[in-house]
């Protein structure tokens, strides 16, 4: 059933005995003067009761009535504001599903706010995870399997368009009884001669290279695509290694302590970027979490 007034006359007939004066009203709703007192006088109408007394030259003055229903006005104004507040969070709350790539070395590291802190923000968003090397990542985000991806800079060429969630630099893992364990910091230099443990991804090959890059010759002991395999042989002693991400603990998958030790060699920062195809219109899911992003990490 329809209202015989309408939520505009309540506005109009508040602002009016707010201010005490139709022209004031007026100009605080940006309305004419006539366009208030029409309004004012068909609530009046509706209601069937006189709401203000006007006074020449002298505004108006709610009666007894007027400041009985000027209580049940300012209620009726306030539950509209809520229910345009509450309309505004529900157009701005995310639906659907957002599938999120990620280079298999990364996922440890970024995954997990993604699908807690990021996803608790947002609970009518599913946020579902695909994981493969930075190459078969670039094509999941070509062929549309899923909207951004977390890869190194270096894996995310064009046409990709990317921003910055992370920076890191490589750093020398020994075990922790080694002799250079107690060092602040370490030279390629200094373990060239070592035994390489190294870990075979495309992000982690440069290892050789970079000693190369010092006139250096790695002695490879072993290459596996396992990290955790690489930081255990580490932590056994058998061996040294090159990473780029660094673990919160500095313990192997057996339990055996390891050192982390900065480079003073010159070594590139490794940039982790979220990325996605620059010629595709980012939906709202998708622009949320690369807002997120600079909190989340």
């Amino acid at each position: 059933m329809s209202s015989d007034f309408t939520l505009r006359q309540i506005e109009y007939f508040e602002a009016a005995a707010r201010l005490g004066s139709i022209t004031a009203a007026a100009q605080a709703c940006h309305a004419s003067q006539a366009a208030v007192s029409l309004a004012v006088a068909d609530l009046e109408k509706n209601l069937a009761v006189q709401l203000l007394v006007r006074r020449k030259a002298k505004g108006v003055v709610l009666t007894d009535a007027g400041a009985r229903v000027l209580s049940d006005a300012r209620r009726v104004l306030e539950a509209a504001g809520e229910l345009r507040r509450d309309a505004h969070s529900l157009s701005n709350t995310l639906h659907g599903t957002l599938t999120v790539g990620c280079y298999v070395t990364l996922a440890p590291f970024v995954i997990p706010p993604v699908l807690d802190e990021f996803a608790a923000r947002h609970p009518s968003l599913t946020v579902t995870v695909i994981e493969g090397a930075g190459e078969e990542m670039r094509d999941a985000l070509v062929e549309g399997r899923c909207e951004v991806a977390f890869l190194y800079a270096d894996d995310s060429n064009a046409p990709l368009t990317t921003t910055t969630v992370q920076t890191t630099t490589p750093y020398v893992i020994l075990s922790a009884e080694h002799p250079l364990a107690h060092q602040e910091s370490i030279s390629l230099s200094d373990v060239a001669d070592l035994p390489l443990i190294m870990f075979d991804a495309p992000s982690a090959r440069n290892a050789a290279q970079m000693l190369r890059s010092e006139g250096l010759s790695p002695n490879i002991r072993h290459v596996t695509p396992n990290i955790e395999l690489v930081r255990c042989l580490v932590a056994r002693g058998l061996g040294y290694s090159i990473l780029v991400q660094k673990w919160p603990v500095d313990v192997s998958y057996e339990g055996k302590p390891l050192v982390a030790l900065p480079i003073r060699d010159s070594t590139d920062v490794r940039r982790v970027v979220l990325a996605w195809p620059e010629a595709v219109k980012l939906t709202r899911r998708a622009a949320t979490l690369i807002e997120a992003a600079q909190d989340l990490f």
